[in-house]
Formats: structure tokens, sequence, C-alpha cells
């Protein structure tokens, strides 16, 4: 059996999210996400849904078999303790193959690293970003918490 790990924030899920863990299911038979905590997100700005929430939603994709939590501290830990085969980053994730491939050497973890496919938008106004999803809710709605309720 191959064990696949896919890993990200995943906050609010969108289509980019389905299509990457359903691209990374495709690489063996079982595949475990890891869904970022907020403390180890300091590549952008930090998640809005808590990481629970986020766990929650991507376990309940048919592509995933089983989502997890991040470890607070070190971002190796799961993958340890998962002994993946294979791990499968996203398409425009900011991690470079090389140095995880590195790094799960010195750890002495035997896995290949592989890169997600893209997807385009599939109609004009499909939002296949988190941040891109934000800037439409503020944008749209604006700040509406001075709003005095009716």
């Amino acid at each position: 059996m191959t064990r696949v790990v896919a890993q990200g924030t995943f906050d609010l899920l969108h289509p980019g999210h389905v299509h990457y863990l359903e691209d990374a299911a495709t690489y063996g038979d079982e595949l475990h996400a890891i869904v970022a905590r907020r403390p180890n997100v300091t590549h952008k700005p930090a998640p809005v849904l808590c990481a629970r929430q986020r766990r929650d939603m991507v376990d309940a994709l048919d592509a995933v078999d089983e989502a997890h939590l991040g470890d607070p501290e070190d971002v190796f830990v799961p993958i340890e303790r998962l002994d993946p085969d294979v791990i499968v980053l996203g398409f425009d994730q900011h991690h470079d193959e090389a140095d995880i491939a590195a790094a799960l050497d010195a750890r002495e973890i035997d896995c290949r690293v592989e890169r997600a496919s893209g997807r385009e938008p599939n109609y004009e106004d499909e939002l296949l970003s988190s941040g891109d999803i934000v800037d439409r809710i503020l944008r749209e709605r604006g700040d509406e918490s001075d709003a005095t309720p009716s």
C-alpha cells in the first residue's frame, strides 16, 4: 500500500484545495492530509479559521482518507509518525522540493517528493485562493463590523 501525504493551511476551503488533494490521492492508495497550525503559517497571513475546523473540512473530502493537525513546533513530527511513501506538495506552495527532500534525508525518512498539478478557474469569477476570497469579501461587504444591528 502506498501512503501519500499532502499538507497545507487549507483556510477557507476552495476548489484549488480540492484539486490539490484529489491530485495528491492519485499518487498512492491512502491519502493523509496534514493541516498546518497557526504558529507554523509564517509565509502568509494567519488563517481565518481555527485549525480543528480546517482539519474537519479537509477530512470531509472524499479524496482524503484521514486529516491530521500538524505539530505546533516541528512540522516533520506528523511525517515521521505517518511514514509516507510520497509527499505531494501543492502546485503553488512555497516549499522547495530539494529542501524538503534534504530535510527528509536528514531525518532518515525514506519517501519521494512530488508536486501536484495546477488548476485553472473553470469560470470567470471562480476563486482558487483563500487570499482572493478574503479580498473579495472585504471588497463586496466592506467593514460591516461597525454597522449597528437593526
